[in-house]
């Protein structure tokens, strides 16, 4: 099986659930402390992706929450193969932040694959996103999941759906 690195940024307003989405992924845990990111966070997970023959080593860039990007937070984002966005389903606001953040990226480093996480699904109660505006987010990225980072649900999906598209595009850019 071939070995790839490929760098992923994780990004999103604040307190949407970014470093609770990574901890999910990469150590299947689950804190209800919260703890603000400064600046950024590192972290790897190895994926097999069998149907490529391929091994993706995932170097994730938690960045610190925000509403926009400083020149500070693009630095971060420079040699990225992907990225991961992540709204707050029960914080409406936070989708135009994914949104507008998604179109300054593309502008600054170009379209690269992307996956966005609408997370914190199991607060049903609180829940505030219409099928509506999920139809229409799609557009905006290569895929859409409803997420939760307390229960795991589809955080490992997402993320396997996003190494398949990095393969895909990787494997495309080689020929």
């Amino acid at each position: 099986m071939t070995m790839i690195t490929s760098k992923v940024c994780i990004v999103g307003d604040f307190a949407v659930g970014k470093t609770s989405v990574v901890e999910r992924f990469v150590n299947n845990q689950f804190s209800e402390k919260y703890l603000t990111t400064i600046g950024v966070k590192v972290d790897t997970k190895e994926i097999d992706l069998p149907h490529s023959g391929v091994q993706l080593k995932l170097i994730l860039w938690d960045v610190a929450g925000s509403d926009q990007f400083g020149e500070t937070e693009f630095a971060y984002l420079r040699g990225a193969s992907g990225h991961i966005f992540v709204a707050d389903g029960t914080r409406p606001a936070t989708l135009g932040t994914v949104q507008k953040l998604g179109v300054r990226i593309d502008e600054r480093y170009g379209r690269k694959p992307s996956v966005l996480l609408i997370n914190k699904h199991d607060l049903s109660d609180a829940w505030d996103v219409t099928e509506q505006i999920i139809e229409e987010l799609k557009t905006d990225f290569d895929a859409l999941f409803l997420t939760s980072a307390k229960t795991g649900a589809d955080v490992e999906n997402a993320l396997t759906r996003l190494a398949e598209l990095i393969i895909d595009q990787t494997l495309a850019d080689q020929q």
